[in-house]
């Protein structure tokens, strides 16, 4: 089972920028989906985007369109999400997941891996 680390994380002031990065261990991580969630205190885990394993990408969630940007890169074993003019309400623990399959892509259950989250605070 593929292994995921998500980094770059921190404390950015609104309108800011920052790159998370998750690092996948094992051999066939460009067979796999993956996904970025993110969670605020006290709410439920929230889809924000996912890609194929040939760079083909789901739809955004609505509050990050235009602003998050996610990619891949199967050499490095490696996604990445961009994400610009932050908003504090984008203030969440952020998580790489892994999936092997191709349904449901905006559903928690889907996923057969994840990291451990890296924190994002946007403050105003």
């Amino acid at each position: 089972q593929v292994q995921l680390v998500e980094s770059g994380g921190g404390l950015v002031q609104a309108g800011g920028s920052l790159r998370l990065s998750c690092a996948a261990s094992g051999r066939t991580f460009s067979s796999y989906v993956m996904a970025w969630f993110r969670q605020a205190p006290g709410k439920e885990r929230e889809f924000v985007v996912a890609i194929t394993r040939n760079g083909g990408i789901t739809d955004y969630t609505d509050s990050v369109k235009g602003r998050f940007t996610i990619y891949r890169d199967n050499a490095k074993n490696t996604v990445y999400l961009h994400m610009n003019t932050l908003k504090p309400e984008d203030t969440a623990v952020y998580y790489c997941a892994a999936s092997n399959t191709r349904v449901r892509l905006t559903s928690t259950q889907t996923y057969d891996a994840w990291g451990q989250g890296t924190q994002v605070t946007v403050s105003s």
